[in-house]
């Protein structure tokens, strides 16, 4: 399993205090982390890497205005998801308005078939709140209160949102309907 371990509260207050070494050191233990949560929460790989590069520069240019050494980890969350949705944003605009219909290919069909595609639109279908605590806990294994720190919740929010999350994902799944209706039964 991968390191969930953010730098330590005495390199954080070093940084804080100018230490460019310690600032330096920051930013490259920090980097893991900030490009996990950017690849979870951007549209596309690039925008990941681009929102995780934005989020190492803002921890570089303002450490100072981090009030406490242990929210690191829901500061860098914060940024990140803002970035993203920055980044969500301009594209929206850019491709202009979206077709009131979209017409799915054969291929798209076969997809949907697939289990990996059944989850990941069960998750998709979750209401915003419930989509990132059920991937921050369940998909990239951070701990509850680490969860909830991140989002600004309590912890008991925190799992009546992942329960609640992990529910809607299992009916949904339960609920299989025919993909294809009509085809193959003679």
């Amino acid at each position: 399993m991968a390191d969930f371990t953010w730098p330590g509260e005495q390199l954080i207050a070093a940084a804080q205090k100018g230490d460019v070494e310690a600032t330096a050191a920051l930013v490259s233990g920090s980097h893991p982390h900030v490009q996990r949560f950017a690849y979870s929460l951007c549209a596309t790989p690039q925008d990941a890497e681009d929102a995780a590069q934005e989020a190492l520069i803002i921890l570089y240019r303002k450490i100072g205005m981090l009030r406490a050494s242990g929210a690191l980890a829901s500061w860098m969350f914060r940024i990140v998801r803002n970035e993203c949705l920055r980044r969500a944003r301009l594209t929206l605009r850019s491709q202009g308005p979206v077709p009131d219909t979209v017409v799915p290919s054969f291929e798209d069909e076969v997809l949907q078939r697939l289990e990996a595609s059944r989850v990941a639109k069960a998750i998709a279908e979750l209401p915003a709140d419930q989509r990132r605590v059920l991937i921050l806990r369940d998909i990239q294994g951070y701990s509850g209160r680490m969860v909830a720190d991140a989002l600004g919740l309590s912890t008991a929010a925190m799992k009546s949102r992942l329960h609640r999350a992990r529910a809607t994902v299992r009916q949904a799944l339960q609920a299989t309907p025919d993909p294809l209706p009509g085809v193959g039964h003679d």
